[in-house]
């Protein structure tokens, strides 16, 4: 894995793109505060850039310098979640400009995954982190189910579990506001 970790670093400090598995199903991932990086994965997934895309962080310690506000208690809500979780909270700082929703929020997780947790703390960034498909199709549930467009589209391709079999599913979505309530987007 360190290997896979390394090249793949490499690639994100450079400004590219990379294909790469998560805690969750296969992404498309770069620097998240690198704005031509980004807008290169709007390209390959043919997605508006009105749509945002989820971060993958390390440490809820991170929250701090890309939020203007971190709510009170999030640690413990992260900590009691069984499955990975995204939360999209309000008024995002520090990241690529055309990275956040037009409203500024922003969809953070915090991985577990060990090469995503590697990844995030060689480069010290954090990672886009969006589903490897065309927008409007379907998400890969493995890396066999990834199309050749996504494939070529991207700088790099992780070759870090790419024989696993077991279908992965997407995260958890929780909307937090700006006065700390939850409501529930994908359970």
């Amino acid at each position: 894995m360190t290997e896979a970790v390394t090249e793949a670093a490499r690639i994100i400090r450079e400004g590219g793109t990379i294909l790469y598995p998560t805690d969750t199903i296969w992404g498309i991932g770069c620097d998240a505060t690198d704005p031509l990086a980004v807008e290169k994965i709007y390209r390959i997934k043919r997605r508006s850039d009105r749509k945002s895309m989820l971060v993958l962080m390390d440490e809820t310690a991170r929250l701090h310098h890309y939020l203007y506000r971190v709510p009170k208690g999030i640690e413990e809500l992260i900590r009691g979640t069984d499955k990975p979780t995204t939360i999209i909270y309000p008024g995002s700082r520090n990241f690529a400009e055309n990275l956040p929703s037009e409203d500024g929020s922003i969809g953070i997780r915090m991985t577990t995954d060990p090469f995503c947790l590697a990844l995030i703390r060689i480069t010290g960034k954090p990672i886009v982190s969006t589903s490897a498909n065309i927008s409007g199709e379907l998400p890969p549930k493995t890396f066999r189910d990834i199309t050749d467009e996504i494939l070529q589209g991207v700088d790099h391709v992780v070759p870090w579990r790419q024989e696993e079999a077991t279908p992965a599913a997407p995260s958890t979505i929780l909307q937090m506001d700006e006065e700390g309530r939850i409501t529930v987007i994908r359970p």
